[in-house]
């Protein structure tokens, strides 16, 4: 493995790109908000039913996370293609994910 060192220095400042091109995406920036709002308001995924296991968002299927929702692909899709209808349409965001549930 000799050659393939990277100094402190690279790394930081690969890091700083990354975080830098993570901001100045607002669709991700907003996904991760209403992620975060999301949390707060319910333990597990509210497109979960917890009696039958199944997901409302791929229409009846098996949930294959058992409700967590933090980083569900699934989820992150959802509200992905949510951010794109409301910009289609000219619509605000919402800033919070009760309101987000509001405009469905």
């Amino acid at each position: 493995m000799a050659g393939s060192k990277i100094s402190n220095e690279e790394l930081d400042r690969l890091l700083k790109q990354q975080e830098e091109k993570e901001r100045k995406d607002p669709k991700k920036r907003w996904i991760a908000r209403m992620i975060r709002s999301a949390k707060q308001y319910h333990k597990m995924c509210p497109y979960y039913d917890k009696r039958t296991g199944k997901c409302f968002l791929k229409l009846g299927e098996r949930c294959e996370r058992d409700g967590k929702f933090d980083s569900c692909p699934v989820f992150i899709e959802w509200l992905s293609k949510k951010y794109d209808e409301l910009k289609s349409k000219g619509r605000p965001l919402p800033m919070d994910f009760l309101d987000l549930t509001l405009t469905v």
